[in-house]
């Protein structure tokens, strides 16, 4: 397979998946659709609902349908739910998806910043990014990175999707500026003390529960500068991952300075999830990620400490 083959595929097929999925979503979302299952001691975590199972069983049926490449590829899915066996045991590229990112969110009805995605990777990076949350603006806002080009903008659904996406202007790459807004999460139930560090760093440090949005357009627009992560799950973060590479700059784990790759993961029991190991620092700018990994080299790098 050639990679452009795939991510063509991608690019024409998913937009309007991912919008058929959110509208699905924002319809269950008015109702009582929680479900157990998960145990990781995080409310960010352990939220599972109806919409994520809809929206997956949705999203992995249009995969298998729409371009008869993407069954060439292995899928990782957030949730089991769908017809997965249809794709490749083995493959070097990884379609993942999460139906339902902010579940917390989601269920609780306590912020509009939940939103669907998928990406394509292989082991060293991530090559197609596409994220759309549904309730963010009037009719929702879109996020796709693909090559050296990132789109970012709002919804219109009176076009077909791959349409509005294909008449925004390109973010500008090379005179991206973010900000000092430093998204955390992951550190159990030290993410406000971790922010908190941060922001004594001279940056913003923001905990979960404050932040204005979902992060992949706020960091493609620069409203965030980049994300300091506990053992980020592989099926949202190499999003961020992908924005950062494409602006210059990098994910790398903060005990070695390494940048990140696929190879180290490891099944996360207690919430169903596979994750990257240690601490990972996200961030177009260097300068940021110098000093996450000069301020979170020692911290302990185990999720859980029981």
């Amino acid at each position: 397979m050639e990679l452009k083959e795939i991510t063509d595929a991608l690019s024409q097929h998913c937009p309007d998946v991912l919008r058929w999925s959110g509208a699905i979503a924002k319809t269950l979302r008015q109702f009582d659709i929680s479900l157990g299952g998960k145990s990781s001691g995080s409310s960010n975590t352990d939220a599972l609902t109806l919409a994520d199972l809809t929206v997956q069983e949705l999203a992995v049926a249009a995969l298998r349908d729409k371009a008869p490449i993407l069954k060439n590829c292995r899928i990782e899915a957030e949730e089991e739910t769908g017809d997965l066996g249809a794709f490749a045991e083995e493959s070097e590229y990884v379609i993942s998806l999460d139906p339902i990112d902010g579940t917390k969110y989601f269920r609780d009805r306590t912020g509009d910043q939940w939103c669907v995605m998928l990406h394509l990777r292989t082991r060293d990076t991530v090559h197609y990014s596409l994220v759309y949350v549904p309730e963010d603006g009037g009719h929702g806002t879109w996020m796709e990175a693909c090559g050296d080009r990132i789109l970012c903008g709002p919804d219109d659904l009176t076009r077909p999707a791959r349409e509005v996406l294909d008449s925004m202007t390109p973010v500008d790459v090379e005179n991206w500026n973010g900000s000092s807004n430093i998204y955390l999460i992951g550190f159990q139930n030290r993410d406000v003390e971790r922010a908190g560090e941060v922001t004594r760093l001279g940056l913003n440090g923001v905990a979960p529960d404050d932040m204005p949005g979902s992060i992949y357009p706020l960091l493609a627009t620069g409203e965030f500068g980049g994300s300091l992560i506990h053992s980020p799950n592989i099926y949202d973060f190499p999003v961020s991952m992908h924005l950062a590479r494409i602006l210059g700059g990098d994910a790398v784990w903060v005990h070695n300075g390494e940048s990140v790759n696929f190879d180290e993961m490891w099944m996360d029991d207690r919430a169903d999830m596979l994750r990257l190991p240690g601490i990972v620092a996200c961030s177009p700018k260097r300068e940021y990620l110098d000093q996450f990994c000069a301020l979170a080299k020692d911290w302990p790098k185990e999720r859980y400490i029981d």
